[in-house]
């Protein structure tokens, strides 16, 4: 999966699940702000990643993630191995 599917599929998740305007969900922008994410917001974030992109996620995992880059490289970080494993 490339970067700009990755971004793709998140903003429209995301933008339903939590009724954010998809322009508000920039490369820079804060996560945890735009999405106006509380203890529980986290819990359904997990379960979106987990279905969306058949990745495992833990609260630990959230420490590094502050805007909406850091979260698409978080998510390709996780994928590219699956990629390479699934190619031999």
């Amino acid at each position: 999966m490339s970067i700009e599917e990755i971004v793709t599929t998140t903003k429209d998740f995301l933008s339903e699940e939590f009724e954010v305007d998809k322009n508000l969900i920039q490369p820079e922008s804060d996560l945890k702000a735009t999405l106006d994410l509380d203890s529980l917001d986290y819990v359904d974030l997990v379960v979106l990643i987990e279905e969306n992109f058949n990745i495992k996620v833990t609260g630990e995992d959230f420490k590094s993630i502050v805007t909406f880059q850091d979260f698409y490289r978080f998510v390709a970080s996780r994928l590219a191995p699956v990629a390479v494993s699934s190619s031999l």
